[in-house]
């Protein structure tokens, strides 16, 4: 663990010097020559399979600065290095801007790089990466991670986890380095009343600026751009037209219970929202999760009897995997198989809570094919190749 009474941990908030590599970061060759403000040139060695190198050192002429609330105006004398996220929300932002993947998050597991699978030659090695969240969140793992910038809203530590008080942020922000967050995945935060939420793009241009990869940002809004153009084509015009959808978690691969979701501003949901199904739980009785942390059997699912049923808490599995088990269930449970979505085949995996820029590219069509399988057909709704060249720095 560092010291924290050393000079270095005694260190700032303007952070150390430095650049953002893309050292595990597995993607090609870098070849981006500005970004915003900031100068471009390459020497470092990435961890290609095919044994590609690439490097990227950015500089800049001094100190910058980047306001969000709630952290405020923060100041960095030069490009962060090395950090630490919130979530993968977060961290996909990092791999779109094709920088060095953070540290750690709060659950890896809950990172899902798999979907990367879909941009060739893009790939995360989160195998070094560590967990925050292990029956609360060590300060000490704060100092031994030494990140340049954390990328969390303070005010999710301090209302989410025993033990954090303003005076531990505070700490952290003077012996190691400053906080820039904000908890945009779930609007269901009573403590982020006082505070606006970000959508998944105005979060994305602050990181890019943070990363001074603005270049990288503009050019992923110009493709965002594109798709939502290209899902607008896919969504029925008729309100009556489009299903009602019911996302719920559902734990283990025989659920008796569930956690009913109702479809919000935050991250997690903007595929669905965009889509613009009908949500079945809203239109109900039930309660929002976060409202009551409560479950709902399958009687009270059969009284809202949605089209499609989304099952969230299965994105490690393959969609085979996820038929062979849930789904499987389901259709020979008593009640369960009574549900119109389980009759009509129509219960898929639900996406993942986090999502970023590359992530939402992936899921958002995944979902379009899952409840308007005629409209889709075998169309794809964005280029794989040019997010990689996004990411990658060759656009």
């Amino acid at each position: 663990m560092v010291d924290r009474f050393s000079d270095d941990a005694t260190r700032r908030r303007f952070l150390k010097g430095g650049a953002a590599t893309g050292a595990a970061l597995l993607a090609g060759c870098t070849g981006d020559t500005s970004d915003g403000d900031t100068t471009t040139t390459s020497t470092t060695t990435d961890g290609t399979s095919t044994g590609a190198t690439s490097t990227e050192t950015t500089t800049t002429d001094g100190p910058y600065s980047v306001s969000m609330k709630p952290v405020g105006e923060v100041t960095f004398e030069s490009v962060p290095e090395t950090w630490v996220a919130n979530n993968g929300s977060w961290a996909d932002m990092g791999a779109a801007l094709g920088v060095e993947p953070p540290k750690a998050v709060w659950l890896p597991s809950r990172y899902r790089t798999k979907y990367y699978d879909e941009i060739p030659g893009v790939s995360v090695d989160k195998s070094g990466m560590q967990a925050l969240s292990n029956d609360g969140v060590s300060k000490e793992l704060f100092y031994q991670l030494d990140g340049d910038v954390h990328v969390i809203d303070p005010n999710f530590l301090k209302n989410r986890f025993k033990g954090w008080e303003q005076s531990d942020v505070d700490e952290i922000e003077k012996n190691i380095a400053p906080f820039f967050g904000n908890s945009i995945f779930s609007t269901g935060y009573e403590w982020h009343d006082d505070y606006p939420y970000l959508s998944l793009y105005e979060a994305f241009e602050k990181l890019s600026k943070v990363f001074q990869r603005q270049q990288r940002y503009e050019q992923f809004a110009a493709l965002h751009e594109e798709f939502q153009s290209k899902v607008s084509e896919v969504v029925p015009s008729s309100k009556s037209e489009r299903p009602s959808v019911a996302i719920v978690w559902a734990g283990g691969d025989e659920p008796e219970g569930f956690y009913p979701y109702v479809i919000g501003e935050g991250t997690s949901f903007k595929q669905w929202r965009d889509l613009k199904v009908k949500d079945a739980l809203g239109n109900s009785d039930v309660k929002d999760f976060h409202a009551t942390r409560g479950q709902i059997d399958y009687e009270t699912l059969l009284e809202v009897d949605p089209d499609v049923l989304l099952c969230r808490g299965h994105e490690a599995k393959t969609a085979e995997e996820f038929q062979n088990t849930v789904v499987s269930f389901l259709e020979n449970h008593s009640t369960a198989s009574a549900l119109t979505a389980v009759t009509n085949g129509d219960v898929y995996r639900g996406g993942p809570l986090y999502q970023g820029p590359i992530i939402n590219l992936v899921v958002t069509e995944r979902a379009a094919r899952q409840v308007y399988p005629d409209a889709m057909g075998d169309r794809k709704l964005f280029d794989r190749q040019r997010v990689a060249d996004v990411v990658n720095g060759d656009s």
